[in-house]
């Protein structure tokens, strides 16, 4: 595997688990003896901690890689507010810099055997002026897995997240299917083989759980990703 690999994860929406698919990528990577770095350019959100702004999305990135670099290399940008960045900085008097994020991220990658790289809400959310969540990653050059919620609704979001990140020539790896709720719909039993007939590379789907488990579909992903 060649050094500095790096992949961005996204989704098709808000809460849709790409810190629990980032998260889980960079425990299975780390067990497999790499030296993996992990990079929230943007978090919003965030709750004021002992007068600091806490990106607890990005401390469960650090504390899953292991990763050690100073919190602003890591996580350029955060914002109280829970909204999209271009929103939550305007409100805050703060231009995002594509090229700081850039500049953090060769730095991260040049210590490190793989990079995740964690978007914020989906992947056409815009991050500044004139550049979107995939933009950054085409601009980064990064190969895309987009996380989806395993529910009603799905297949639309799936399709135009993916006929987006096509648009935008993306070097798009695949969907991660993610069961965001403990009980099932009438939808789910359906949807990936749906998605499947229609042309969506789904490179696996994880179940629901909780605690520390690492699921057996996780390894098959991380595989897929090295």
């Amino acid at each position: 595997m060649p050094v500095g690999k790096a992949i961005f994860v996204t989704a098709t929406d808000t809460s849709a688990g790409k810190t629990f698919v980032a998260t889980l990528l960079a425990r299975v990577f780390r067990e497999r003896g790499l030296k993996v770095g992990v990079m929230k350019p943007v978090e919003t959100g965030c709750p004021l901690k002992e007068d600091s702004l806490f990106p607890e999305d990005t401390f469960r990135l650090i504390e899953a890689s292991g990763f050690s670099a100073p919190l602003e290399v890591v996580n350029p940008y955060r914002f109280s507010e829970p909204l999209a960045p271009t929103v939550a900085a305007r409100l805050n008097g703060v231009k995002i810099e594509p090229e700081v994020i850039e500049n953090s991220f060769e730095r991260i990658r040049g210590l490190t055997d793989i990079t995740i790289v964690e978007g914020a809400g989906g992947i056409a959310v815009p991050l500044c002026e004139g550049l979107t969540m995939g933009g950054l990653a085409k601009r980064l050059g990064l190969g895309v897995v987009v996380v989806v919620p395993q529910r009603l609704g799905c297949i639309n979001h799936t399709l135009l997240t993916t006929e987006y990140a096509h648009s935008l020539g993306l070097d798009l790896k695949g969907v991660v299917l993610n069961h965001v709720e403990k009980e099932s719909d009438p939808s789910t039993p359906y949807n990936r083989g749906e998605l499947e007939r229609l042309g969506v590379k789904i490179i696996g789907e994880l179940p629901h759980i909780k605690g520390e488990r690492l699921p057996d579909e996780i390894y098959t992903i991380a595989t897929f990703l090295l």
